[in-house]
């Protein structure tokens, strides 16, 4: 059996190895073998440390920790080694006034906010659920709350009548009331007009680059409580930061997006509940020309380290779960992970790609690629700029084109035939950039089909 993070081989013992000790009773628990290489073969310990070390082990742990180990002698051939099993403890093990904690295959000292996270997990407590002692129901913005109300009515979360309470038994309702009746952070955070008050970095930050991660273009931030923030946040990224391209389905004209955004908001809205706020980072969302990417301070369950692990069938375990309580009674997420099966159907709908998760201790980065239609129009458009092939740029041979196009449609004609005469062979750059245009201005009109549907619609310019 390998090394990992519940095993651990050592050839001799030394006093250190306590560190390791407290180290798996904070974290999953773990086994320590000693009289083993780092390849795991059994080397053996003496008959003089076997007798030391098992009875001066098991007294070092209860002396320094407090806690109760097995300690084991095992035998493999004519070799003799020790096994010490840790179990993981519910309350936080210090050794010498130090917190260790076995993750991976290393030994970290926890301590800072790490720590405050740990001795909350350890009373089986979030962060989300401390209490504000200041904070009342009557400094709640009612907006807010009057916000949450009507998204809770619409999708069946709450019915009419539980939604017309006051706003104190709303609150008793949703369980944002904790220790001494006092309100809690995931209150304050939901329905605070400004929770940046309390919580620095509860905000939406916003930014589009250019060609490199240095090129800012132009940024917004976007503030109040975070019932508000999601559906500022989509409406801005989706009017100001991303174009939609144009394209015909026959007579029907489609917007493309290079990402659903139906996806973005669910992925918004699992960075705002798996979002550490002890960290006091704001949520940040990088826009480039065919990519966006969002970054959030914080962590999924250990399990779910991977995008593959993430698309697959799992349990939901925000890490804000009073916080997230309150996004699911607004029906804004769904219960039991199906978020990401929401993103997904989304992605597959726009024959887009799948997000793709960045997993690190360092925060959790999604990065969204555009679709290929997307790219596909992008480019067009792009090789209009530049002056590429029959798709010309040039000022002077668009407005060459347009005036061939009024001429030639003195007689009714179809949209193959225009694009023949002008030397045009893309359908949809033709339709983009002079059918729809020109349709638009007057310059040339279009004839009702007998049939609805049928193609033949025939394109006219009309003289005074």
């Amino acid at each position: 059996m390998p090394e990992h993070q519940t095993i651990e081989w050592k050839e001799s013992w030394h006093d250190e190895y306590l560190e390791w000790i407290c180290g798996y009773a904070n974290a999953y628990g773990g086994t320590l073998y000693i009289g083993k290489n780092d390849n795991g073969d059994v080397v053996g310990i003496s008959d003089q440390d076997r007798k030391r070390l098992l009875e001066a082990i098991p007294n070092k742990i209860t002396d320094t920790m407090g806690i109760v180990a097995d300690v084991n002698l095992l035998y493999e051939r004519d070799l003799q080694y020790i096994e010490i099993i840790v179990d993981k403890y519910p309350s936080l093990i210090s050794y010498h006034g130090k917190f260790f904690y076995r993750s991976g295959s290393t030994m970290r000292t926890i301590n800072g906010k790490e720590l405050d996270k740990a001795i909350l997990k350890s009373q089986g407590r979030t962060w989300d659920g401390m209490p504000i002692p200041k904070l009342k129901v009557e400094d709640l913005k009612q907006e807010a709350i009057e916000l949450f109300k009507e998204k809770a009515v619409r999708r069946g979360r709450l019915t009419p009548e539980e939604a017309r309470v006051e706003n104190t038994i709303l609150m008793e309702n949703l369980h944002l009331f904790g220790e001494e009746g006092c309100l809690i952070r995931a209150a304050m955070l939901a329905f605070y007009r400004d929770p940046e008050k309390w919580v620095t970095g509860a905000y939406i930050k916003i930014g589009y680059f250019g060609k490199s991660d240095a090129d800012l273009k132009y940024q917004d931030e976007v503030h109040g409580s975070l019932i508000e923030q999601i559906d500022k946040t989509v409406d801005l990224v989706y009017t100001k930061y991303l174009k939609a391209l144009i394209y015909y389905d026959r007579i029907q004209r489609i917007e493309q997006f290079m990402f659903p955004q139906e996806a973005f908001r669910e992925i918004l809205l699992n960075a705002v509940v798996h979002k550490d706020y002890s960290a006091c980072n704001p949520i940040q969302i990088s826009v480039y020309e065919d990519k966006i990417y969002i970054w959030n301070d914080g962590e999924m369950p250990i399990e779910l380290n991977s995008t593959e692990k993430l698309f697959e069938k799992h349990s939901s375990k925000p890490y804000n779960p009073k916080l997230a309580n309150v996004f699911f009674k607004s029906g804004m997420i769904e219960a039991w992970g199906r978020g990401f099966d929401k993103i997904k159907e989304a992605c597959a709908k726009d024959e887009g790609r799948l997000p793709e998760y960045n997993i690190s201790p360092s925060g959790i980065m999604v990065l969204c690629r555009a679709c290929d239609k997307y790219l596909e129009l992008l480019n067009e458009e792009t090789d209009l700029h530049l002056g590429h092939g029959d798709q010309d740029s040039d000022q002077d041979d668009a407005q060459d084109k347009t005036k061939m196009i009024i001429d030639f449609c003195k007689e009714p004609h179809s949209s193959k035939e225009i694009m023949n005469h002008i030397k045009i062979s893309d359908r949809s750059f033709f339709r983009r950039h002079y059918l729809e245009p020109m349709l638009k201005t007057g310059q040339i009109k279009m004839s009702v089909p007998d049939k609805p549907k049928s193609g033949n619609q025939r394109y006219y310019a009309e003289y005074k």
